[in-house]
């Protein structure tokens, strides 16, 4: 479990979990770590996640402005909700009017959504919590055909706090995370070596996924630090290619050493460029 700082695409929290733990359990720990990584000067929080998320704990903890552990204050929230069938009744008996389309029109799919009158019961929840909001999403075929499973509709729902938003853009905003944790979690299995765990011991194996972390935020801080704007989307195969594996042959000449890199002129300048721009003391 990965917890990313969106606007920068830094790693605050991560967590390697037993493969037999369900994805629901605890995610509050590793969103607390996330919230206290912040630095002070960041003034206003929000939170974004799947239906992992979806758990009673984290949910009251964001909702708690009071919380233990984590920022005072409002923290604004979507995450996608666990179709229950009580939740589902109440998306069935959605008024055909409180239906509105939202996003760009699909050549094969009508996508629409609405606020739902839905009351979750909670097993404990403080007097002074501030109200939920749900919001449903209607997916039907343009020529009334099923789906693959036979159905003819199918719902979904995004859980907030958030109520100033209008349903489609809280929709929205909440699927842009899809821009940021996904990428973080291809990058750090795929190109990281995250991926392929070295160890049947649970330790060296969650160790190994903290220094593919700590990786990934390396190159993060140096990219925004040290390299050209162009390379600030570059993946880690990219830096390699264009940076970190440039041939070059060690010449002994006049009683000095003399590195000649056989790359692009662009490429050498920006390296040079990087090693001054980055804070490191002599």
């Amino acid at each position: 479990m990965l917890a990313v700082w969106a606007e920068t695409g830094l790693v605050l929290a991560d967590q390697l979990r037993d493969g037999n733990v369900p994805a629901p359990m605890a995610p509050v720990e590793v969103a607390r770590g996330a919230f206290a990584a912040l630095p002070s000067t960041v003034q206003e929080y929000y939170y974004r996640g799947d239906s992992a998320c979806h758990e009673s704990r984290l949910v009251n903890w964001l909702r708690d402005e009071q919380r233990a552990g984590g920022p005072r204050g409002h923290i604004g929230f979507a995450l996608s909700a666990r179709m229950s069938e009580s939740l589902h009744a109440a998306l069935r008996v959605v008024p055909e009017s409180a239906w509105q389309p939202y996003g760009a029109p699909h050549p094969a799919e009508i996508r629409e959504c609405a606020d739902v009158p839905f009351v979750p019961g909670e097993k404990t929840e403080k007097k002074d919590l501030q109200a939920l909001r749900y919001v449903a999403i209607r997916i039907r075929k343009q020529q009334g055909e099923l789906f693959e499973d036979g159905s003819a509709v199918r719902h979904f729902a995004v859980l907030s706090n958030r109520w100033e938003l209008k349903p489609a853009r809280l929709i929205e905003w909440h699927r842009e995370k899809a821009g940021t944790i996904e990428l973080v979690h291809d990058v750090i299995k795929n190109e990281l070596g995250g991926g392929v765990l070295p160890s049947k011991y649970f330790g060296a194996n969650a160790a190994w996924l903290r220094l593919a972390v700590i990786t990934h935020n390396v190159l993060q801080g140096l990219k925004r630090l040290a390299l050209p704007a162009e390379l600030l989307t570059a993946r880690p195969k990219r830096l390699r290619f264009l940076l970190f594996n440039l041939p070059g042959r060690l010449v002994h000449h006049a009683r000095s050493l003399i590195l000649r890199v056989a790359a692009a002129g662009q490429w050498t300048a920006a390296y040079g460029q990087g090693l001054r721009l980055l804070p490191v003391s002599p």
